[in-house]
This record gives C-alpha cells, sequence and structure tokens, in this order.
C-alpha cells in the first residue's frame, strides 16, 4: 500500500517552523534510515541549515517585496526611484535666491548737477559675490545704473566751491548662491536613452549643455515635453518695466534632470541624429483628416503640439563630447543672514562707449563696486526625511499638475523649483469668513543656521508665480508667514540613588533634544506637542525613577521671536497635549539652553 502524502506548509518561514517541518517529514518519510534527533548529531547540523537558508531566503524575499512599495520601503534611494515613477522630481542640494543692493561712484557732469551718463555702467549677469561664511552668489539679472528707480546721493564734494564732484548710486538684483563649474564627458556611438551620471555630488541645477558641433540640449520636466519657454531681450520702449520678452521653441535635442543622493544624472530620449532631418513636422491634414474610405469623419480635438510631436522623447546624442555647465553649492548651508553678503568676487561691467571715456575714471566706477543684501537670503533647507519624502510623493501623485485640494496645494508648493527658493513647512487654511472663502497659505523657512525663519518677499513672489500656473483660475489666494513659537522645557525628575544623578540628567537633556529638536525632526504647522511623549521619553532613561514636574515655556524676544504665546491657556485639560493654532509652527530654537531640569 501506497505511503499517505502529506501536502508541505508552504507558509512556514521562519527558522523554527521550517526546522519543525522538517523533522516531521524526515519522521515520517524516513523513519527507516534517520533515527538519531539528537541536537549534536551530523543530522541535526544538515536540518539547522536547510533552516537557516530557508530563513535568510525568506527575509530577502520579504524585503525585495517591501522595498517595491512605498508605503513599506526603508530605502531612501529606493523611496526615490518610486516616487520618480509617480512624477515627483526630487532635488537633493537647494539654492538659495534673494535680494542684494549694489552701490557703485560716478563721476558729476562738469556743471555738477547731477552724475555723468556717460559713465553708468551695466553689470551683467553671472557676476559673483561672497558672503561672510564663504556662499557664493551670482547676479541673476542685469543691473543697469541708468535706471530712473535707481536712488542717487552726493557722494564727494569739493571742498572748496561745494560743487558735487561725485555721486552714489544704488541699485538692487537678484542672486541665487552656487558657482558655475564644468565637466565634458565623452560620448561613444548611438545608444538609445542614454543615461549619463555627473561627477559632483552637489549639484543644485544644470544651466547649459553643449555638444562639440554647437549643438545645446534643453533640460525639461519629461522627455515628452517638446516646447519650452526662453527669455529674449526686451528692446522696446518698455524694457525697464519688462526686461525679457518669453518665447515658445520646440526642442528635439532635450533631457531631464533625475537626481538621487550625492548623484545627479542627466537622461536623454533614444532618437538619433541621423532622425533630426527627417519630416518632424506633420502635415495638418494627417492629423485631423484621417478619413480612409468613410463619408464620415468623427470630431476630433486638435493638438497643436501634435505638428511637432514625435515618438523618440528627444535627440541623444552620439560620437561627440557634451560639455555640462552646473552650478554647485560652495557651503553646505547656502542661506545668508543679512548685511553678510560684502565681497566683490568677479564684477563684469559693459559700458556704452568704453573707448571714448577716460579709462582711469572707468577703473574707478569699476573699483568702487560695493554690495550687501539688506534682508536675509532664504531657500536652502535640510533634506526631507524618509516620511516627507513619502507623503509628497503620494501628494504630488494625486495632483496630476493641477492644486485642487488642500494636499494638492501642499505637494506643488514643495515641488516649486529650488532656483526660486525653498519652502521647509507650510500649512493651507480656509478662510471662511472672506467672501470668497480665501484660501490661507502659511508658509516658513530656514536661516543660514538651519533655524525657522519668516520668508522673503522674493520668495513669496516667487511662490505667488508658481502656484499661479497649477490652481483653479477662481481661487484667490493669500501667502503669510507662519507664527513661530519658540518654547523651553524645564523638568524635575527623581533619580536612582546608585547612580550619579548628574549623569542621569546630562542623558536626559541629551534624549530630549535629540528626539524633539534635531533638524529632521521639524514640527509641522500647526501640530501640538505632545507632553506626554517627553514624559515618557524621561522615565524610559536609565536612572530616572520618576517625574515629577513638566513645564512647559515660552521665551520671546531679543534672539527668539517676538510671537507671544499663552501656555497656560493652550493645554489640554488633561495636561498631555499643547495645542497649536493652524498658523503657528513649534521651534526649541536653543536646546542647550531652552531644555533644562533639577534631578533630585
Amino acid at each position: 500500500m501506497a505511503k499517505k502524502t502529506f501536502p508541505i506548509k508552504y507558509t512556514s518561514r521562519d527558522f523554527d517552523s521550517i526546522k519543525s517541518d522538517l523533522i516531521e517529514y524526515t519522521q515520517r518519510y524516513y523513519s527507516d534510515t534517520f533515527k538519531d534527533f539528537n541536537e549534536a548529531s551530523f543530522g541535526a547540523l544538515m536540518l539547522d541549515t536547510v533552516s537557516y537558508v530557508g530563513d535568510v531566503l525568506s527575509f530577502y524575499l520579504d524585503y525585495q517585496t517591501n522595498e517595491c512599495f512605498i508605503d513599506t520601503a526603508s530605502e531612501y534611494s529606493n523611496v526615490l526611484r518610486l516616487g520618480r515613477q509617480y512624477g515627483y522630481k526630487y532635488r537633493q542640494n537647494q539654492v538659495s535666491y534673494g535680494d542684494i543692493s549694489l552701490y557703485i561712484i560716478v563721476p558729476s557732469q562738469s556743471s555738477g548737477t547731477g552724475p555723468d551718463v556717460d559713465y553708468y555702467p551695466i553689470l551683467r549677469k553671472g557676476s559673483v559675490f561672497s558672503s561672510i561664511g564663504g556662499g557664493i552668489f551670482a547676479l541673476n539679472e542685469d543691473i543697469n545704473f541708468s535706471k530712473v528707480t535707481n536712488e542717487i546721493v552726493v557722494a564727494k564734494v569739493d571742498p572748496e566751491t561745494g560743487a558735487p564732484t561725485s555721486f552714489a548710486v544704488k541699485a538692487k538684483g537678484k542672486v541665487i548662491s552656487g558657482e558655475i563649474s564644468e565637466e565634458t564627458i565623452t560620448v561613444g556611438g548611438f545608444q538609445k536613452f542614454l543615461r549619463l551620471e555627473l561627477a559632483s555630488p552637489n549639484i543644485t541645477e544644470i544651466v547649459s549643455v553643449t555638444d562639440t558641433e554647437g549643438n545645446r540640449y534643453f533640460e525639461v520636466d519629461y522627455l515628452t515635453q517638446n516646447i519650452i519657454y526662453r527669455s529674449v531681450s526686451n528692446r522696446r520702449s518698455d524694457e525697464h518695466q519688462v526686461p525679457s520678452i518669453m518665447k515658445a521653441y520646440a526642442v528635439a535635442r532635450r533631457f531631464v534632470v533625475e537626481q538621487e543622493q550625492n548623484s545627479t544624472f542627466l537622461q536623454f530620449g533614444h532618437g538619433s541624429d541621423s532622425e533630426i532631418f527627417n519630416d518632424s513636422v506633420a502635415d495638418p491634414s494627417k492629423i485631423l483628416l484621417k478619413v480612409h474610405g468613410k463619408e464620415y469623419v468623427t470630431d476630433t480635438s486638435f493638438d497643436p503640439s501634435n505638428l511637432i510631436a514625435t515618438d523618440k522623447f528627444g535627440i541623444a546624442p552620439s560620437n561627440t563630447k557634451l560639455v555640462i555647465s552646473y552650478r554647485t553649492n560652495t557651503v553646505s548651508n547656502s542661506n545668508a543672514s543679512a548685511h553678510t553678503i560684502n565681497s566683490v568676487i568677479t564684477p563684469v561691467f559693459n559700458f556704452k562707449d568704453r573707448a571714448g571715456l577716460n579709462s582711469v575714471t572707468v577703473q574707478a566706477v569699476v573699483d568702487s563696486l560695493e554690495v550687501t543684501n539688506e534682508e536675509r537670503i532664504v531657500g536652502d533647507v535640510s533634506a526631507p526625511t524618509m516620511d516627507e519624502i513619502k507623503s509628497r510623493i503620494k501628494g504630488t501623485y494625486a495632483a496630476q499638475n493641477r492644486a485642487v485640494t488642500k494636499e494638492d496645494y501642499k505637494s506643488v508648493i514643495y515641488s516649486m523649483s529650488s532656483a526660486f527658493g525653498s519652502i521647509k513647512r507650510c500649512n493651507i487654511i480656509q478662510d471662511n469668513d472672506s467672501f470668497k472663502r480665501n484660501i490661507n497659505i502659511f508658509i516658513v523657512s530656514e536661516d543660514a543656521n538651519k533655524k525657522l525663519a519668516y520668508h522673503t518677499q522674493t520668495l513669496e513672489d516667487n511662490l505667488k508665480t508658481w502656484i499661479g500656473r497649477y490652481k483653479m483660475i477662481n481661487d484667490t489666494i493669500d501667502i503669510m508667514p507662519a507664527n513661530i513659537i519658540n518654547l523651553g522645557i524645564d523638568f524635575t525628575i527623581i533619580g536612582d540613588m546608585r547612580i550619579n544623578k548628574y549623569d542621569v540628567l546630562s542623558n536626559v537633556t541629551k534624549i530630549l533634544s535629540s528626539n524633539i529638536t534635531a533638524p529632521n525632526k521639524t514640527f509641522d504647522i500647526g501640530e501640538p506637542l505632545i507632553i506626554s511623549d517627553i514624559v515618557k521619553l524621561i522615565n524610559n532613561v536609565p536612572g530616572v525613577v520618576d517625574v515629577i514636574d513638566i513645564n512647559i515655556y515660552s521665551p520671546v524676544g531679543g534672539s527668539y521671536s517676538s510671537i507671544s504665546f499663552n501656555i497656560e491657556d493652550s493645554i489640554s485639560a488633561d495636561g498631555r497635549i499643547l495645542v497649536v493654532p493652524d498658523d503657528h509652527i513649534i521651534e526649541f530654537k536653543y536646546p542647550s539652553s531652552d531644555i533644562k531640569g533639577t534631578i533630585k
């Protein structure tokens, strides 16, 4: 009679269950040949080995499966790859963007009634300045010192006649952090979807990509996008009000930028140079009039971009050298406090008729250039945590390039290009008291010391323009700074008499600082402080017997925020939660002095 076959338990996946199943299987089917189940025997060693291999294989199977989904992925790089599939654009390095004030000395006219207009220069885009902390900033636009809106004051006068001999001219411009670097990459034969890795680990943006034949490649959001908008200098009478004209261009040579942790890649399409000469501009009749043998036509919508669309995702370079110009940060934090940008590194001046001017006077004008930033320059923020990345990925996928819901607006704000500044935290609140139920957007940035700071006007203007591309036409928005609440903790604990109480007190302070004040654990706007969690953290420190008292206080003035916050009225009835309004954000600014306690 044949032996009865028992099914294998495929649900057994850990070491103990696999070993138990193997022993049961051996006892049932090999009872005549294998009888020594002693844990010290060679047979037991073989069972342990097989169980161990099965346990390891099960672990890696579970691990790899988890890494395929955003909710369960645990590796930062895998989360970024998954986010790319959802349309999320990751930027490892951020730039700061803001305003500077520029000063030059211009000689006066012979009559002494005003500056000599012939010596008014134009400071060109790309001029370089530096801050006290070593940060490099480049001018992001041409500065014309002859503009009527510039401020002019008398700089020097003739000591005998009192007539002005020179005037000081003040102009304002916009700067962006980082310096320009170049890298040359040799490209061999044609390769579909060519992907190139750049050498620098801290690239903030790609400035230009050209090959040895003089062809330029343009960055797009997606390879299917073949239209870009370029700025052309405005030579009309309103050039002072509108310095550039925006024009649409179709680009066959294009690429997308993909960033991972400390790595930047350029991804090209799969078209070749030989295909650029083909008939890429379609005949409209071929798009609309696909009648064939039918005696009727359907209602066909016409997208003008179909005239220049291809199925090649752009032209990839081949058999050439690519010269890639990109911007990199020179310091870990590119933010700058007020009046810290004070050095002129590389000024680029243009004069209308330099050959006809006195060379000594021209050089004096050039040498007189001074710079400062009257307001702080912000935009650089610390890298988002994995949980923040996951949240932003989901928001990007749900937003679908439009802002309708609260989560859509958050996704759009966090995805703003770092060239225009970066937002550390934001919150969206609907103003029910307004006639049109206005949308209030509260934002907060970071300063040069990675502390929360109020945003600048330039950042707000850029954010308004950015949101305007996505918001619904009937939405009205106001952008306002979130109120920063600086908090401190004063606690009293009882320590174990067998352990040095000063060591216990020091450990409690360190653990509180690392858990609630670390840069990667910044509170959200409107997020409450859970006091019971603080008590739990303290009680878990070795040597702590009990927590007698927890006092939350709010320092105001000086280097702290000027926002006065009533702590007593904001604590819940059971004393476990400090409730924060939706337009406020908590910060422990100086943990070394603001988190303190006593031990008994």
